[in-house]
Parts: C-alpha cells; sequence; structure tokens
C-alpha cells in the first residue's frame, strides 16, 4: 500500500511536491485554502482573504530556461522574463500535462497537524483540515509544508514614533494591487528589496510623487548582460569554479566596479550602509526613474507627525498621503505545536534547509524556505525530490541526535557572533543545488560527461545551470534532458526573433575554447593579495571588463 502524503499548499512548491510523490509512487493529498492552485501566482483583484498575492504588474526576475520544472521546459515562444498572466499558465500547462488536478483540495484550511502517539515506531500524523465549516481528521505517513514565505506580512508599526497619529493610509505590500488608488498622491515606501523597487517604478507613472525609504542600500542589477543576453543565463558551474578559486575581496572589488560602471550607487542613493549585509534587487527603470526625479531617495524614518515623515538625517516631507511597507513576512507554521514551531523557522535546526533536526523519524518536510540567488522553482523542485525519496527510505538522513547536536552548536556560534546567522542570508544557487543533488544521487558527473558526451559536458559546464542539468542522471532521470540543455539557447532567442535580418551567422558561445586556460593563468598571477596595489588603475580598467564577464557572469 502506498504511502499516504499530505502537501500543504497548491502553489509552485505543492506542485512540485505532488509531482515528485507521484513519481516515486505515493499518495499525496494537497491541502489548499484558496479556491484555484499558482499560490502567489494566481492574480485576485483584492486581499480580503488575507492571502498574499502577486500584483497586477510583477514580472518575473529568473528567465525562463533557468525558472522551468526540471522535465517540462516552457515553450519555446514564451518570453524570456514573464508578467503574471504568463506565469501562471505556464503552472496550467504543468498541472494538465502531469495531471496534478485531482489530488487538490481547494477551499480547505489546514487546522492542525499533530504527531500520532506511535510516532517514534510509524513516523505517522494526524492532520485536521476544514472545509468550508466542516473538520475533518486523517492519518497521514509523511507532511510536506510548502506554504512558502508570503503567509503573515511584517508591518513593524511600533518601531516608527507617531505613526498612531498619522492620518494617511498606511498598508503593506501584501494589498497592494494597482498604482489607480494612488494617483495624484505623495506615497512613501518603506524598504528597498525587490518589492520596493517594483512599486516605486509603478507608482512613478500615476503618483504625484514617490519617496523610497531604505536602511541598508542595495545593489541594483539588470535583468539583461552583456551583449543583451539574459543575465541570469550567465549562472555557469565554470563561474562558480572561478568564484571559489578568486580570493573573495578581490572578486567582491570587481564586481562592485562592475555594478558602479553601470550605475554609480553612491552618486544614486543606493550604495549599502556601512556594516549591512550587501543585498541585491533587480530592477531595469529604478535608476531611469531617480534620474527623472519620479522617485526620490530617503534615508530611514524618525517619526511621523499627522501628515509629515522625519528622516534620520533631519529632512521632513510634508502632505503624505499614504505609507506603503515592503518590509516582507514572517515565517510561521500556525498548524504545529511548540516546539516543533518554533524550530521550523529557524534555518539552522533544518537539515540542508528541508528536514527538521530533532523528528524521530524523517517524515515531515519543509519545502521553499529558502532564499537562493538563482530560481526558487528549481531548488523547491529538488527539494520535493529529495524529500519523497527520504520518505521511501531510498535515501538516508543522519541520525537525529547528531543534527541536533550539530544544530545547537551551530545556534551558539551565532550567538557568539562567530558565525553569521543564516536566516537572512541568500544562499548560493549551484552550491546549493549540487548539496541536495548529491543527497538525492542527481548531480551531474562532469569528468564523466566529457568521457563520455564532450559536446554536454561543455554546455554543462560552461553553459548556463539550469534545471535540466539535475535530470541527466540518478533517480528520477529523464530522457529529454540531453536535448534540453543543448537547445535552451534556441528557446532563449527565439521570442526575440519576431524580426529576421539577413546577415551572416555568428559565434552563439561567448567563451572560446583558450579562454578558461587564459583566465586560469591570469587567476595565479592575480591572486596575490598585492593585485590592486601593482596593477595600474589605467590598465585594470581595461581589463577588467573582459575579467568579470568570464570570472564571475552573474552576480547574484
Amino acid at each position: 500500500m502506498a504511502k499516504r502524503v499530505a502537501v500543504i499548499g497548491a502553489g509552485v512548491s505543492g506542485l512540485s511536491s505532488i509531482k515528485c510523490c507521484l513519481d516515486e509512487a505515493l499518495e499525496p493529498t494537497c491541502f489548499e485554502r484558496s479556491s484555484d492552485f499558482g499560490g502567489l501566482w494566481k492574480f485576485t483583484e483584492d486581499s480580503k482573504d488575507g492571502m498574499t498575492k502577486v500584483y497586477k504588474s510583477v514580472m518575473t526576475n529568473i528567465c525562463k530556461e533557468m525558472s522551468c520544472y526540471s522535465d517540462f521546459p516552457f515553450q519555446e515562444d514564451y518570453p524570456n522574463f514573464m508578467n503574471q498572466e504568463k506565469f501562471w499558465n505556464y503552472l496550467q500547462e504543468v498541472v494538465e500535462h502531469f495531471g496534478l488536478l485531482k489530488y487538490i483540495r481547494f477551499k480547505t484550511t489546514v487546522c492542525s497537524i499533530t504527531k500520532r502517539p506511535d510516532f517514534s515506531e510509524t513516523g505517522q500524523w494526524d492532520v485536521v483540515t476544514e472545509t468550508e465549516g466542516r473538520q475533518d481528521q486523517a492519518v497521514f505517513d509523511a507532511i510536506m509544508v510548502c506554504t512558502g514565505y508570503f503567509l503573515n506580512p511584517n508591518l513593524p508599526l511600533e518601531s516608527f514614533p507617531g505613526i498612531r497619529d498619522f492620518k494617511g493610509q498606511i498598508l503593506h505590500s501584501q494589498e497592494y494591487r494597482t498604482p489607480d488608488a494612488f494617483r495624484g498622491k505623495r506615497v512613501l515606501l518603506m524598504g528597498l528589496g525587490n518589492t520596493g523597487g517594483d512599486l516605486a517604478v509603478e507608482l512613478s507613472r500615476t503618483a504625484a510623487q514617490v519617496l523610497l525609504s531604505t536602511t541598508t542600500g542595495t545593489w541594483v542589477i539588470s535583468r539583461i548582460s552583456d551583449w543583451g543576453y539574459p543575465r541570469s543565463m550567465a549562472t555557469t558551474r565554470w563561474q562558480s569554479f572561478i568564484k571559489k578559486t578568486m580570493p573573495a575581496s578581490l572578486l567582491s572589488w570587481m564586481q562592485e566596479r562592475k555594478m558602479n560602471r553601470r550605475l554609480n550607487h553612491e552618486d544614486y542613493g543606493l550604495s549599502i550602509a556601512e556594516g549591512k549585509t550587501p543585498k541585491f534587487i533587480v530592477n531595469d527603470e529604478l535608476p531611469a526613474c531617480l534620474l527623472c526625479g519620479t522617485v526620490t531617495m530617503k534615508t530611514s524614518v524618525k517619526d511621523f507627525t499627522e501628515t509629515s515623515v522625519v528622516f534620520e538625517d533631519g529632512t521632513v516631507e510634508a502632505n503624505i498621503d499614504a505609507v506603503i511597507f515592503t518590509t516582507g513576512y514572517i515565517c510561521s507554521f500556525p498548524f504545529f505545536e511548540e516546539p516543533l514551531r518554533s524550530l521550523c523557522t529557524k534555518r539552522a535546526f533544518l537539515y540542508k534547509q528541508v528536514f527538521p533536526s530533532d523528528l524521530e523519524r524523517a517524515t515531515l518536510a519543509i519545502i521553499g524556505h529558502i532564499s537562493l540567488s538563482g530560481s526558487i522553482l528549481a531548488g523547491t523542485e529538488l527539494q520535493a525530490r529529495w524529500a519523497t525519496r527520504v520518505f521511501k527510505g531510498l535515501c538516508k538522513l543522519p541520525p537525529p541526535q547528531t543534527l541536533m547536536a550539530e544544530a545547537r552548536k551551530k545556534e551558539q556560534l551565532i550567538k557568539r557572533a562567530v558565525i553569521k546567522d543564516p536566516t537572512p542570508r541568500m544562499t548560493d544557487y549551484i552550491y546549493y543545488m549540487d548539496e541536495i543533488a548529491t543527497c538525492l544521487g542527481s548531480k551531474p558527473n562532469i569528468p564523466f560527461l566529457f568521457l563520455t558526451d564532450p559536446r554536454l559536458a561543455w554546455e554543462v559546464f560552461f553553459g548556463p545551470c539550469t534545471p535540466y542539468q539535475y535530470r541527466l542522471m540518478g533517480p528520477g532521470k529523464w530522457n529529454g534532458a540531453r536535448k534540453a540543455i543543448l537547445t535552451q539557447w534556441d528557446r532563449t532567442l527565439k521570442p526575440l526573433k519576431t524580426r529576421i535580418i539577413p546577415r551572416s551567422p555568428k559565434p552563439r558561445y561567448l567563451i572560446a575554447w583558450g579562454a578558461p586556460v587564459l583566465v586560469a593563468s591570469l587567476l595565479l598571477i592575480y591572486k596575490s593579495s598585492l593585485f590592486l596595489k601593482l596593477v595600474p588603475s589605467k590598465l585594470y580598467d581595461k581589463i577588467s571588463p573582459h575579467l568579470v564577464l568570464l570570472c564571475s557572469g552573474y552576480i547574484p
């Protein structure tokens, strides 16, 4: 008899989990509290149900080839970066192709998930759900929590004196849908992440003035890389290898010079505050809005009056009509009991950011609670593939005593400031994907590929690290993976070829065969800590664009 698995949430992670359960002959039941699948990506006109949805104008930050299910590429005519409607259409295609809909129970809220009395032997859970006022209870052999980060908005009103006296509109970005309600108003945005940047740009077209307040600052990067290629397609294993080889200080310096060459962040009021952790947002239009004056950068807020805002630098902005907090979300698992509820919110206590450390039986997986420099969709799918293999006993985890000892040691080191808290930090995409793939047994064997299929090996190592790479071998191997990898640039360029110009063909590969040898030689020379002192500034300005292209490519 197949093991029964409860999947909580039918968003991107939930759909991955249902499919992976079916791939491993498990029996999934997905509980979704809304009336449709897609999670964030199913647009609604309001947020009265308290669920977080994307705003109407949202665009993906990761291109289609890097952010698809690993055995189901986007159609070739889909644009590289998609709006909400296009992306949800893709999710519809996934659901129909793999027959996932019949496993989802809509308008069903999970009230509680508790261990059964014999959990230490069976690993089973009691799950209580509610559907239109009627409660139901069922026993499941395993749980996959796919609720994501975006459940409870973080609205830190108590941190701002006087905000209770403010007479204007106050809302969280969770409630934002379109800019129409802010036409002709003076709007203050609190927080500069991807959402803050997007809303600032959109509101600048209708609002009288947009003020963008940030405490930390940020690096602003574009979706477009050199020669107009999608920036995320420059996420390669070769680049990852170079990152590990080069001194961190040198790599950081080169990246900053490249980013400041396009946009001097200090001049624009965007530079990272001293002592703050560097962060990045993807936004192609924000710099232009700052140049045109439709968006104004401001420091952090000191306090509010009835109609004005006082900033830390002493400046005052009067007649503010609305304040929108783009301050993120608070991770929570309301259906768990303590201490499991608190434990699951701490990355240090989740083995590989998936399995809670203290469970006697590995029958609970947290899917999608990750922050990656690349595609979250690709990361959650690989997590789900691994989790279902663990549920079946085909992949083993270390004993819970070992996991808890390691987690507590890490927690103590964080408290003593010996190591940094990993919770707010972004994880390197290739590093994490390879880590999970190693546990699963599906990490591509590059030396073996070079011996058996040099053309494929070249594309895997020097080309973009697309999700198809994790279907080349091991459990879940897909026969179409090789073709998908070798044709990924065709699908990238296809939607751009709407006006054909007769010209002689140009080389597709950006890196010549001799480039790896050349750069490796340069690295041996430049690895010295005296590099920055020895290389004249003018000479470096000439060679750095080529080094950055080959060595760093995509800035995560």
